[in-house]
């Protein structure tokens, strides 16, 4: 038994060298700057939320499959979509494509962290499509202590969430719609954001910043090149 511990405690600690070595590595290309994203990504354990299978690769910065024809997105664009967001405390958040919960995880480090008081937290609403990964991403979150910061429900949000949760501060799409769907907008607080990549299913895709000016109007930055799973549901590809 004493052998056993001795092995999961130094599997572990490689665990967390390899995630500070990654951040370390986001931090140094430029992509990582803000020291809240930076301490959250530094925080939540990737290989948690993996397949067994694929917890080996928890800290490669490239897209893992989790299962059911999906990917959880690389590193580098989990620090993006934070980062671009303007991710900070007390924000509500939407993330359209919760898949197995660590982006839900590491969002809620940055805007509801267990060391500021819970009056000034905000919230992650996460929502999955496919029921089945909906509930190991529901189980990652509940396993690893989350759920107060993070609703994680089966549903297809892409048009928004209609159940009075919104309007978001922050609305993250983790997978390719054919165009910005205007549902998702209406769920935007004025001087809110969407993140979204839009392009063809099979194709070369962009990842837009769209703003919510305070008169209601929107601008729209295109962010550059991407690569995501189509998005599926109501203003999905399928």
């Amino acid at each position: 038994m004493a052998r056993l511990q001795i092995r999961v405690h130094e599997k572990l600690k490689n665990f967390a060298d390899l995630r500070r070595q990654a951040v370390a590595e986001l931090k140094a290309e430029g992509l990582l700057k803000d020291p809240n994203i930076i301490r959250a990504m530094e925080k939540v354990p990737r290989e948690e939320f993996l397949p067994q299978e694929a917890r080996s690769y928890a800290y490669i910065d490239s897209p893992i499959p989790i299962g059911y024809g999906q990917t959880t997105s690389a590193l580098h664009m989990t620090a993006l979509f934070c980062e671009y967001g303007e991710m900070k405390l007390g924000q509500r958040v939407l993330e359209v494509g919760g898949g197995c919960g660590y982006m839900s995880c590491v969002y809620a480090e940055v805007v509801a962290p267990l060391e500021q008081p819970k009056k000034a937290w905000g919230h992650v609403w996460s929502a999955e499509i496919v029921e089945q990964l909906a509930a190991f991403g529901r189980m990652n979150v509940e396993r690893l202590g989350y759920s107060e910061r993070v609703t994680f429900v089966a549903a297809d949000a892409s048009e928004g969430l209609n159940d009075e949760k919104g309007p978001f501060d922050l609305i993250i799409v983790t997978s390719a719609a054919p165009a910005i769907p205007v549902e998702l907008t209406l769920q935007l607080n004025p001087s809110g954001a969407l993140i979204i990549p839009i392009g063809g299913a099979q194709f070369y895709q962009e990842l837009f910043r769209v703003r919510k000016k305070p008169d209601g109007s929107l601008s729209h930055e295109n962010l550059g090149g991407v690569a995501f799973v189509p998005m599926r549901g109501k203003r999905g590809w399928h």
